[in-house]
């Protein structure tokens, strides 16, 4: 059940924060980030590596999209704090993201070429929404080789980020009288 909540908070905020950047809104994803966060924490023994995951993350991704709307491969509508840089609205969504992967997406644990294919296809296809969908963000010249450069972006993010979410992961304990 709570691997269910975990991904209906995360696609809660993903349409908050997408949603709010097609309506000029920055705040409506940081704002329902904070409620994943808060069940999140209130609902997860190792919420502490899952959240300093977030914050790294969010570092990375902030990284990553920058990279790509300085490339040209796309621009967001709501370019806040500035217009040169990914804006709030996308490292939300990065922090996000990063609390689903030892919970809803814990599956690809151990599995880097499925995380792989998974962000290869799913990658690509949540940006195409964002755009097309919400308008909250536009490709760069050439739509398909967008869409390419993201997925290949993607097939190496999804597994490293799988990578470190483990080194991230809370150890289980076995109660003494268990072994």
């Amino acid at each position: 059940m709570k691997t269910l909540a975990n991904l209906i908070l995360f696609q809660l905020t993903w349409v908050a924060a997408v949603g709010g950047a097609g309506y000029g809104l920055w705040w409506p994803g940081l704002l329902m980030l904070g409620g994943f966060v808060l069940w999140h924490c209130a609902s997860s023994a190792g919420w502490q590596g899952d959240l300093l995951l977030a914050a790294m993350l969010a570092v990375i991704g902030f990284g990553a999209d920058t990279a790509l709307l300085q490339a040209g491969v796309l621009s967001y509508a709501t370019p806040l704090p500035w217009a040169q840089a990914a804006p709030v609205w996308i490292v939300v969504l990065w922090a996000g993201f990063a609390l689903t992967l030892n919970h809803s997406m814990g599956f690809l644990r151990g599995r880097p070429m499925w995380a792989a294919l998974f962000g290869l296809l799913g990658g690509p296809l949540a940006y195409w929404v964002a755009a097309n969908v919400w308008n909250a963000a536009s490709f760069g010249g050439n739509d398909l080789q967008s869409l390419i450069v993201l997925g290949l972006v993607w097939a190496v993010l999804t597994p490293a980020a799988m990578a470190l979410a483990e080194r991230t992961r809370e150890p289980v304990v076995e109660p003494v009288g268990n072994q």
